[in-house]
C-alpha cells in the first residue's frame, strides 16, 4: 500500500487512518476529491473500504487485476474490492470461519455493482470443476434475474435494488464455489401500481414487452408496447435512452434457463399483473362499481387458473361475515380500485418471495463454508418519506450499531492480542433509536401493529395520535403538535420526525396501516390461492416480520468475521468525474465513516506485521541491511531506533509495529524513496544478475524434477509391492501361481530370517517360532541340525546312533540334560555317552513279577533298572529295582512293593564325583511311612538319575559331592558315606560305622 504513499499531494493518501488531521470532515472530503480526480475510486479506513461511484467504465476489472490481488497480503496492493473479496476468501479458508461483506450506500452509490464484482472474483480464481462451474453460472446468473424482478429505474439510479439483499457463498473444503442461499428484504411492492414521475415500474415488465417474442406475447395476450398498460405509464417514462430493454431480456431469458426456470412458471404472472393494471371499472347509479374490460378478465382467468366469475366478483365485492354467515357487499369504484391494486401488489411480492426461492433450490449445498455478502439499501431522505423509508432506515440504524460495535470490537481485540493498553472511546450509541423503534409494546412498530389489528376505525391519523400519547416525550421524536412554532412552519400535520443517527428525516404516515397490513379482502385472497395452488408462494413480510428477518439477519452477521464495503454516490446526475462535495458530506455522516475513522486512530495511525515492515524498510538501516537474521521484533527495534523515532511515537506489540502519527510513517516512507536511488545498480550488473538468477531457476527446476521424479519411482515401486502383497494374502491358501508367489517367498524368507535371529539355546527349548505350512518339515530339519552340532560339540559321533525317530530325538535330549548335569564333574560320565538311553534296564518287563505288574495297576511306567540297595543301619546289600512312574518311584522286591517315593517328598539326589555307582535319594520324613533317605547302587547310574531327574523334575536337584555323602537315618539320625579311589570296586562299613565306598580310577 505504502508504494503511493509519495505522491500523497497528488492523490491522496490510499488510507484514511493516515490523514494528519483525522478529525476534520474537510480534510476527508479533500482527500476522497483528489482520489476521485485521478480515478482512484477506493480508498481504505483500515480494513473498510469506501468505493465512491464513478460513473464510467475503469479498466480495474480485468482478469489480470484480478490475478494482481489473488493471495495477495491486503495492504500490500491498491485498495480495491478484490482484496476485500480475496481477504475474506483466505481467512475463510485459513482460519475455518464464516466470513460477510456488507455493502452499504445509497440508491445510486454502486452497492449492486459492487456485489457483481465480488462474485465475478470468485467466479474466475476460486476452484472449479463440471459441477462446480454450473454452481457458478448460477449464482452469476441469479443477479440479472433479481435485478429484472426487483431493481427498477428512480430518479437517483437507473437501476436501483427496490429490495434488500443478503446472499450466502457456500465453498467446499477445496475452496470451490458449490452453492448459495439468497434471504430478500422488503421489496417495495407499492412501485408495482405506483411510480413517481421519472420513474419506472420493475424492469422485467418492460423487457417482457419489449424484448418477448410475438407468439410469447400473443400467448400471454400483451401488445408491444409500455404505453397500452397502465402499470407501466404513471411516472411518464417507458422508455430510458441508457437502459435497453430488450437486450436485458435475452440476458434474463438466458439466466433464467441456466437457473431451471421454465417461461410459464413466470411470465403468466409478470403478464396478469400488467393486465389486472388495465381492469377498468364503471359504476352504477347505486355506486356499485362493475369491470368494463371484459377481454382482461378472460385472460386472467386463463393466466391464472382460476375461475372468471369468481375472479370478476371478487374485484367488485367484498365478503363480509356477520352473525356466522357470508354476505357479499358492491364496492364502489374507488374501493374496486384499491382492491385490484392491492391483489396486483400481493400478487407480484409473493412471486417475488416465491422467485427467490427457486433459485435457493437450484444452488442448496450443505456442510458447507460460507462467505456472506449484504447488498441492503442505505439511508433515504426523499422530499415525502412514507412507510418504505421508514423501514430503511430502521435496517440502516441497525446495521450502523453492528458496525460500530463491530469496528470497536475488533480493534480493541487486536489491541489485546499484542499487548498494547486500550484506551475506551467515547461514542454515539444508536440503541436508543432502534430501541424507539422496535422495544415491545412501546415502539413504533409495536403501535403501528396494535392501530392495525384494533377494532374500530382506525386510521393513519390515530396512528400519529397513537405514536403522540405513547412516546411523545423521546428525545428523537417530534411531531407538528410537539413541536414549537419554528418547527411546525416546516413540518406537515400528518408527519412525524425521527433524529437518527445520520440526521433528522420526516415521514408521512398516510398510507402506514395499509402497507403494513397489506389488506386483501377475505373474496380476492381466496382467488388469490386459487391461483396459487401450483406454485410455492409465501406470504411476504410487513413491518414486524421485517423487524424478525432483520434481527435474524443480524444474528447471522454477528456469527461472522465481517468486511465492509461503504459506497458513495458523488452527483445526483449520474455524471462522470463530478463531485458534489454537499451530497457526499451527508452521506459520509449518516454512513458513519467519520466515526469509524474515529475508533481507527483512537491509539494508533498504523500498525503492521513485522517481517512486512522490516522487509520495506530495513534498507535504512546498516544493521538491517541486506539481511536480519535475528529475531523480528529485535530487528524492528533496532531499525526504528536508527530512524530516530521517539518513545511516544511506536509501541512493539507481540506480532506488529504501532505507529502513532502518520507523519512518522511519511518520513520513514521518504527516507526510503531517497534511499532507493543511492541502491539502484547499473544496467549491466541489472543484466547479470537476471541472467544469473534465470539460470540458478533453471538448475533449481531441473534438480527439482529429477528429485521429483525419484519420490514419484520410489512410490510407484512401493505400491505395486503392496498390490502384490495384498494380492498374494488374499491367494495365500491356493498352490503356488503367479499370483502368491510372491507372498509366499516373503513369508518364508521372514520365518528364516527369524529363525536365524532367535535360534533355540538348547536341545529342550521349545520355543522355536511358528513356521508357515510349507516350512514345517524345514523345522524339523533345523532341529536336528542344531541337536547335531550339540552332540558333535559333546564330542558326540553320529555314527554311533540309529535313525533319528522320534524316540532317538527323545533319547538325545535326555543325553543333553546328562550331559548339563554330570560332564565334568563325575568320572564315569564320559563312559556313559555312547551308550543310548533307554526305556528299560529290564529284559521285556519278565524280570517284573506278575504280582507287581498287577499292584501297579495302569499306572504307566516309564524306566525300570535293577539296582542294590544298602540298609540303612548294617548296609547290609539287598537286590531290588527302581521303577519310575508318572509321579513317584517305587522300589520291589520280587512280588513285593517295598516302597513307594513320591517326587513331590523327594528333596534332592546325591552322587560322588568318583566312577561309582552309589547314589542316596533324599526323601522328606514328615510322616512315619518314610524311612529316611534311600541308599542306592547301579551299574547304569548317569542314565538313571537321569531319568529320576526328568521324570521327578529335579534337574537343579541333582548334587555331586567330593569326599563323603551325609544321608538321614529313620528317628533323626545320620548316616555318612566316605568315597575314596583305589584298584577296585569295594563297599563295606567300616570300624567307624560309616559306609566306605572304594571306587575304581576308569
Amino acid at each position: 500500500m505504502e508504494s503511493a504513499l509519495t505522491a500523497r499531494d497528488r492523490v491522496g493518501v490510499q488510507d484514511f487512518v493516515l490523514l494528519e488531521n483525522h478529525t476534520s470532515e474537510v480534510a476527508f472530503i479533500e482527500n476522497l476529491r483528489k482520489r476521485f480526480k485521478e480515478n482512484l475510486i477506493y480508498t481504505y479506513i483500515g480494513s473498510v473500504l469506501v468505493s465512491v461511484n464513478p460513473y464510467k467504465e475503469l479498466e480495474i476489472y480485468s482478469k489480470q487485476h484480478m490475478e494482481r490481488y489473488r493471495g495477495v497480503n491486503f495492504y500490500e496492493v491498491s485498495p480495491h474490492i478484490y482484496a476485500v473479496a480475496d481477504n475474506a476468501y483466505r481467512s475463510m479458508r485459513t482460519e475455518r470461519r464464516d466470513q460477510c461483506i456488507l455493502i452499504s450506500g445509497e440508491s445510486g452509490a454502486g452497492k449492486t455493482e459492487a456485489s457483481k464484482k465480488v462474485l465475478q472474483y470468485y467466479a474466475i480464481t476460486c476452484p472449479a470443476s463440471e459441477h462446480v462451474q454450473t454452481i457458478k453460472d448460477r449464482l452469476l446468473q441469479s443477479n440479472p434475474v433479481l435485478e429484472a424482478f426487483g431493481n427498477a429505474k428512480t430518479l437517483r439510479n437507473d437501476n436501483s435494488s427496490r429490495f434488500g439483499k443478503y446472499m450466502d457463498i457456500q465453498f467446499d473444503f477445496k475452496g470451490a464455489p458449490v452453492g448459495g442461499h439468497i434471504i430478500n428484504y422488503l421489496l417495495e411492492k407499492s412501485r408495482v401500481v405506483h411510480q413517481s414521475h421519472g420513474e419506472r415500474n420493475f424492469h422485467i415488465f418492460y423487457q417482457l414487452i419489449e424484448g418477448g417474442e410475438d407468439d410469447l406475447l400473443r400467448r400471454l395476450g400483451l401488445e408491444k408496447n409500455a404505453q397500452q398498460y397502465q402499470f407501466l405509464v404513471k411516472g411518464n417514462c417507458p422508455k430510458v435512452s441508457s437502459i435497453n430493454d430488450r437486450n436485458d431480456w435475452k440476458i434474463v431469458r438466458k439466466a433464467l434457463s441456466i437457473i431451471g426456470f421454465t417461461d410459464d412458471e413466470l411470465l403468466n404472472i409478470i403478464a396478469s399483473v400488467l393486465h389486472l393494471g388495465n381492469v377498468q371499472y364503471g359504476g352504477e347509479d347505486s355506486g356499485s362499481a362493475y369491470i368494463t374490460t371484459e377481454t382482461q378478465i378472460k385472460y386472467l382467468a386463463r393466466l391464472l387458473g382460476v375461475d372468471g366469475t369468481i375472479l370478476k366478483e371478487a374485484l367488485t365485492h367484498k365478503k363480509i361475515i356477520a352473525k356466522g354467515e357470508e354476505l357479499m357487499s358492491p364496492l364502489n369504484q374507488e374501493q374496486a380500485a384499491s382492491a385490484r391494486d392491492a391483489l396486483s401488489k400481493a400478487i407480484y411480492g409473493r412471486t417475488f418471495t416465491w422467485l427467490v426461492n427457486k433459485i435457493n433450490d437450484s444452488l442448496a449445498y450443505k456442510n458447507a463454508s460460507v462467505i456472506g455478502l449484504l447488498d441492503i439499501y442505505g439511508f433515504e431522505v426523499f422530499q415525502n418519506n412514507s412507510f418504505e423509508q421508514f423501514c430503511i432506515n430502521y435496517c440502516n440504524e441497525k446495521l450502523q450499531q453492528l458496525f460500530i460495535e463491530l469496528t470497536l470490537k475488533s480493534e480493541q481485540e487486536e489491541y489485546e492480542a499484542e499487548g498494547i493498553t486500550w484506551e475506551p472511546v467515547q461514542y454515539f450509541n444508536n440503541k436508543i433509536i432502534c430501541d424507539l423503534v422496535e422495544e415491545k409494546f412501546k415502539g413504533i412498530i409495536s403501535i403501528l401493529d396494535e392501530e392495525c389489528l384494533r377494532p374500530g376505525d382506525a386510521s393513519d391519523i390515530t396512528f400519529l395520535e397513537k405514536l403522540e400519547d405513547t412516546v411523545g416525550g423521546h428525545a428523537h421524536f417530534l411531531t407538528h403538535k410537539l413541536a414549537d412554532g419554528k418547527t411546525r412552519k416546516v413540518m406537515g400535520r400528518e408527519e412525524f420526525r425521527l433524529i437518527h443517527y445520520a440526521g433528522e428525516v420526516n415521514y408521512n404516515v398516510n398510507g402506514f396501516l395499509d402497507k403494513n397490513n397489506d389488506l386483501l379482502f377475505r373474496n380476492l385472497k381466496e382467488v388469490r390461492e386459487q391461483a396459487q395452488k401450483k406454485k410455492d408462494i409465501y406470504i411476504y413480510t410487513a413491518a414486524t416480520q421485517f423487524k424478525n428477518s432483520l434481527a435474524k439477519l443480524m444474528e447471522i452477521l454477528m456469527s461472522k468475521e465481517p468486511s465492509y464495503v461503504r459506497c458513495i454516490k458523488p452527483n445526483d446526475a449520474k455524471q462522470a468525474g463530478r463531485f458534489d462535495e454537499v451530497l457526499i458530506r451527508h452521506q459520509v455522516k449518516y454512513l458513519g465513516l467519520m466515526e469509524n475513522l474515529r475508533v481507527r486512530r483512537a491509539g494508533f495511525a498504523y500498525r503492521r506485521r513485522y517481517e512486512t515492515f522490516l522487509q520495506r524498510y530495513k534498507s535504512l538501516c546498516p544493521n538491517t541491511w541486506p539481511n536480519w537474521d535475528g529475531r523480528l521484533v529485535d530487528g524492528v527495534s533496532t531499525l526504528v531506533k536508527h530512524l530516530g523515532y521517539k518513545p511516544e511515537e511506536y509501541k512493539l506489540g507481540r506480532t506488529k509495529i504501532f505507529i502513532r502519527f502518520p507523519k512518522t510513517l511519511f518520513a520513514t516512507e521518504d527516507a526510503l524513496e531517497v534511499r532507493k536511488h543511492s541502491l539502484g545498480m547499473s544496467f549491466s550488473q541489472k543484466t547479470k544478475y537476471r541472467k544469473m538468477r534465470q539460470s540458478a531457476i533453471k538448475i533449481q527446476a531441473w534438480w527439482r524434477g529429477i528429485l521429483a521424479r525419484r519420490e514419484a519411482k520410489r512410490r510407484r515401486e512401493a505400491a505395486n509391492t503392496i498390490r502384490r502383497f495384498i494380492k498374494g494374502f488374499i491367494y495365500r491358501h491356493q498352490p503356488r501361481c503367479p499370483e502368491n508367489e510372491y507372498f509366499l517367498d516373503y513369508v518364508r524368507y521372514s520365518f528364516l530370517m527369524k529363525l536365524h535371529r532367535s535360534l533355540p539355546k538348547t536341545v529342550l527349548d521349545k520355543s522355536w517360532p511358528t513356521p508357515p505350512p510349507a516350512l514345517i518339515e524345514v523345522r524339523h530339519i533345523c532341529h536336528e541340525s542344531v541337536i547335531s552340532t550339540i552332540i558333535n560339540y559333546s564330542r558326540c559321533e553320529l555314527r554311533d546312533y540309529p535313525f533319528l525317530s522320534f524316540t532317538g530325538f527323545r533319547a538325545l535330549e535326555q543325553k543333553m540334560v546328562a550331559s548339563e548335569i554330570f560332564k565334568d564333574k563325575k568320572d564315569n560320565y564320559p563312559q556313559s555317552v555312547p551308550k543310548l538311553f533307554v526305556g528299560t534296564r529290564l529284559s521285556e518287563f519278565s524280570d517284573i513279577n506278575p504280582k507287581v505288574q498287577q499292584a501297579l495297576g495302569n499306572e504307566k511306567m516309564k524306566y525300570a533298572v535293577p539296582v542294590t540297595k544298602y540298609d540303612r543301619k548294617g548296609y547290609k546289600a539287598r537286590n531290588r529295582q527302581l521303577l519310575l512312574m508318572a509321579n513317584s518311584a517305587i522300589i520291589v522286591e520280587e512280588a513285593k512293593l517295598k516302597q513307594r517315593i513320591d517326587y513331590s517328598s523327594l528333596k534332592g539326589i546325591s552322587v560322588s564325583s568318583l566312577s561309582d555307582g552309589m547314589f542316596v535319594l533324599h526323601v522328606a520324613c514328615e510322616d512315619n511311612k518314610q524311612k529316611g533317605d534311600v541308599v542306592l547302587q547301579s551299574e547304569h547310574v548317569i542314565e538313571a538319575l537321569t531319568k529320576v531327574a526328568i521324570c521327578a523334575d529335579k534337574m537343579n536337584s541333582i548334587n555331586i559331592n567330593q569326599g563323603s555323602i551325609k544321608f538321614s537315618v529313620a528317628q533323626g539320625k545320620e548316616g555318612i558315606i566316605d568315597f575314596t579311589s583305589g584298584s577296585e570296586l569295594l563297599i563295606a562299613k567300616a570300624k567307624n560305622g560309616h559306609l566306605s565306598v572304594v571306587s575304581t580310577a576308569e
